[in-house]
């Protein structure tokens, strides 16, 4: 079935206030959501700007309109949509977290999800929005960006445009000679483990690459991403030894794919990726003042356009028979290999393992998801093809107990009753 056009969403959703529709076959769209008067509900959302967009009474208009608020490349949109089945009806589900047994209707009462689609197979089994939010809004990634960004170096790598994972980043970025990144390899640079330093006091402030101040200072006209990388100047721990999540690892791995591509990501995903996946809507890449996007953070896209990527992943990296991303990087990028003892599941979080820009789970199943600040996820299990996809307005640490996640007890709910191998 059709999506409801956006301006007919938004009317039934007023039409019928915080109640969410949920039609046997499409997207369920409720105007309101949890704790919405805090989230500016009676300014209907309101977008911020580059002061207040993180704050919360602008949370769900800023990660719905983040283009609106920083510059941003396009990423463009296919010439023919890839269309997804649906389920005649949205399945029930249930899920243990807290003691208690919970419905999605009550997880959507109490956690502020802005989007929530899951997907098995090529079949979308449920479709949800909240705050007035609809399928038409570009829904902001957050860290899953770096998942994005991963996806493209195993392109290049397949393209012969990398040799390899071990080559050092200089070899392919002749600026970063000399310097400690230039001497990193890439596969290091996708681990976050080139133990370079970030983190260190300055007047009693932590300058670390993923602060706020940081940045900020790359609104800075000034601004130059080549010079922030290569001024890094110690080693906090020997390479390939540590886990320790830096947007300046990501950052030097951008540097590396503008040169081996002799475009900007945004070009490259556009060609390579978003538009072979069918990509309904265009999605947009936040841009630095040089005019290089930030491989970090701030790439948005629709919802359905994020469950397509989830897709692809699904599937090791191919589409309807064409292998978009290389089957066996996409297995790497989700294994940790036994002896990165430091990137195995527990080492980089208490629950989660790291692979490529990408977190994996323990245990002999093979899953593993995309996570972006906020509650941004897209969850795969390739062997059932299930996929789930969330956008959020708040840290799920506001809504765990014990330091468990609610939303990877939903996840785990889903795998145990739609996960049997297809």
């Amino acid at each position: 079935m059709i999506a409801l056009p956006r301006a007919l969403a938004l009317a039934v959703a007023a039409w019928l206030g915080a109640v969410a529709t949920v039609p046997a076959a499409g997207p369920g769209f409720s105007a309101s959501g949890p704790d919405a008067a805090a989230f500016g509900e009676a300014d209907k959302f309101p977008v911020g700007n580059r002061t207040t967009w993180n704050t919360k009474p602008f949370l769900v208009g800023s990660y719905s309109r983040y283009d609106q608020i920083f510059p941003s490349h396009r990423v463009t949109r296919a010439g023919t949509p890839w269309n997804f089945q649906r389920a005649d009806q949205e399945p029930a589900i249930r899920y243990e977290f807290g003691g208690r047994t919970l419905t999605l209707d009550e997880y959507l009462a109490h956690f502020p999800v802005t989007g929530i689609l899951v997907l098995q197979g090529d079949t979308i089994l449920l479709e949800r929005y909240q705050y007035g939010r609809t399928d038409t809004d570009r829904f902001m990634s957050a860290s899953m960006a770096k998942s994005v960004m991963s996806l493209l170096a195993g392109v290049a790598l397949a393209e012969g445009r990398i040799k390899s994972l071990e080559d050092p980043a200089a070899q392919y970025v002749p600026g970063l000679q000399g310097t400690l990144y230039g001497q990193t390899s890439i596969r290091a640079l996708l681990q976050m483990a080139s133990g370079i330093e970030w983190d260190k006091e300055v007047d009693g402030v932590k300058d670390n690459v993923n602060t706020q101040k940081v940045i900020d200072g790359m609104f800075d006209p000034a601004a130059n991403p080549l010079a922030l990388v290569a001024g890094r100047t110690r080693r906090a721990f020997s390479v390939d030894t540590h886990f320790d999540y830096s947007a300046g690892d990501n950052e030097a791995t951008g540097l590396v794919l503008r040169a081996v591509t002799g475009q900007s990501l945004s070009d490259y995903l556009t060609a390579k990726i978003w538009q072979p996946i069918g990509a309904e809507a265009d999605a947009t890449w936040w841009a630095d003042p040089s005019g290089l996007e930030f491989p970090a953070s701030g790439f948005n896209a629709v919802l359905r356009d994020w469950a397509r990527l989830g897709r692809l992943l699904a599937h090791d990296g191919a589409w309807n028979g064409q292998q978009i991303v290389p089957k066996d990087y996409l297995l790497a990028a989700t294994t940790v290999r036994p002896e990165d003892q430091h990137l195995l599941p527990g080492a980089p979080t208490p629950y989660y393992g790291y692979g490529y820009q990408i977190w994996t789970f323990a245990g002999p199943r093979r899953m593993f998801v995309l996570r972006g600040a906020n509650s941004q996820y897209v969850f795969v299990d390739p062997a059932s093809k299930l996929v789930l996809v969330q956008t959020a307005v708040f840290s799920e640490a506001a809504d765990s107990v014990n330091g468990k996640s609610e939303t990877l007890a939903l996840w785990l709910a889903l795998v145990k009753q739609f996960g049997a191998a297809r």
